[in-house]
């Protein structure tokens, strides 16, 4: 049996949660949708508060006070970044909106400069849609071709095909570091070693993937590494791209507008250095600088201390949920995050989270933005669990018994 007593004072983080102290249809508050979006702490909340009280102004233009605190603390939440995923320079960390425009940006520019028409380029069959459909718009936009790398029933990649599926006209491959829907962890390391050694660059999305653990892009050595910041105790509206120098500086700017310019005139114009080459417009400060507040919060309670309390309550969650009837669990990967994908025979996936929300339960249903999945499994979706370190075994026996209710209400 899991020990269910944890070395982390889980009442105390649980405090810096606001929102966890709510409840919902009269009942305390269970969030497990955290593969969705995770809550986020106070340090979070009152660093916004703190920046449009006290700080607010636009950043890297203007002359005065407040602008030069503003831009001083956006570009230490880049260091953050940086220093949080190892990159080798601050400059390869592009503010984005999220992950969803970070790959846009990538499929967008990386494709413009290198990808033509007959050109190949490759996907797992376990993407999100985030890092589906921005590659099949460069394929119709180019003429090239999308390739994938299959997956098992199980729900792993099958890595051993993907020697065969690179050749010459290979461009790029882009893969999960995690899956969404699966809470499967891909061996992205084992990935970007075969598509290097035929001098193909890699895509990484790290979505599911910084939050849970250490993440360390040159050790990686991968090309391109996204996130996004609400998914790591973040805001939304703020994400990250991180890009190698070499290509950062060779692809163009998907954007114009202001920031991203030296000079300008009815001519042309001449593109600014790295990384405001990419971050047209006015930036979401407020966003990038309660990133860093985040990030700053995952450090100091540590990274492999979350990990290792995620595991837990990922065998805890697994042993709780086998045991009832009737429940199928899909993605039983030997390496995952922790996400609990299942569905109750005979019953649907939006009629169970239907029930749990009515308990106080917060789950995700659906395709879970990942229909080929789905389809693949042939199954219609799934009910998501989706857990994080702030979550306890008490909430899991309150999910088990939830279901429960569920399966002995169709039965």
């Amino acid at each position: 049996m899991i020990n269910r007593e944890s070395y982390m004072d889980i009442s105390s983080i649980r405090s810096h949660f606001p929102i966890l102290g709510r409840n919902v249809h009269n009942r305390p508050l269970v969030y497990m949708d955290n593969a969705a979006t995770t809550q986020k702490p106070l340090r979070v909340i009152e660093t916004v508060e703190r920046v449009y009280k006290t700080l607010n102004s636009n950043v890297h233009r203007g002359v005065h006070h407040l602008s030069d605190l503003c831009t001083d603390e956006h570009e230490q939440a880049r260091h953050k970044v940086q220093e949080f995923i190892h990159a080798a320079h601050s400059h390869e960390i592009i503010f984005t909106s999220g992950t969803t425009s970070s790959i846009n940006l990538v499929a967008f520019s990386f494709g413009e400069k290198y990808v033509h028409e007959g050109d190949e380029i490759i996907v797992s069959a376990m993407e999100h849609h985030s890092n589906l459909v921005p590659w099949q718009m460069l394929c119709d936009r180019k003429k090239a071709v999308l390739k994938i790398l299959p997956m098992s029933m199980k729900g792993e990649l099958e890595i051993e095909k993907l020697s065969g599926l690179i050749n010459a006209k290979t461009k790029i491959v882009a893969v999960g570091h995690v899956s969404n829907s699966l809470g499967t962890i891909n061996p992205v390391r084992e990935i970007i070693q075969i598509a290097h050694k035929q001098n193909v660059p890699v895509l990484v999305d790290g979505a599911q993937a910084v939050q849970h653990g250490r993440v360390d892009v040159q050790e990686l050595d991968c090309d391109f590494y996204v996130f996004s910041g609400h998914k790591a105790y973040g805001t939304t509206g703020i994400g990250v791209l991180y890009g190698k120098e070499k290509w950062l500086n060779e692809m163009p700017p998907w954007q114009g507008g202001g920031e991203m310019i030296k000079e300008v005139s009815f001519s042309g114009a001449v593109y600014n250095d790295l990384p405001f080459k990419f971050e047209a417009g006015t930036p979401d400060f407020v966003g990038a600088i309660a990133l860093g507040a985040a990030l700053d919060y995952l450090e100091e309670i540590g990274l492999e201390a979350i990990a290792q309390r995620e595991k837990e309550l990922l065998e805890y969650a697994t042993q709780k949920l086998q045991s009832i009837p009737g429940l199928v669990i899909v993605g039983n990967a030997a390496e995952k995050i922790s996400v609990i994908s299942f569905y109750l025979q005979g019953i649907h996936p939006y009629d169970t989270g239907m029930i749990l929300d009515k308990l106080g339960i917060a789950v995700r249903t659906g395709n879970h933005c990942a229909q080929p999945v789905m389809d693949f499994l042939q199954l219609s979706g799934t009910v998501r669990a989706s857990m994080v370190f702030y979550n306890t075994m008490e909430e899991i026996d309150l999910l088990a018994e939830g279901i429960e209710r569920v399966r002995q209400m169709f039965s």
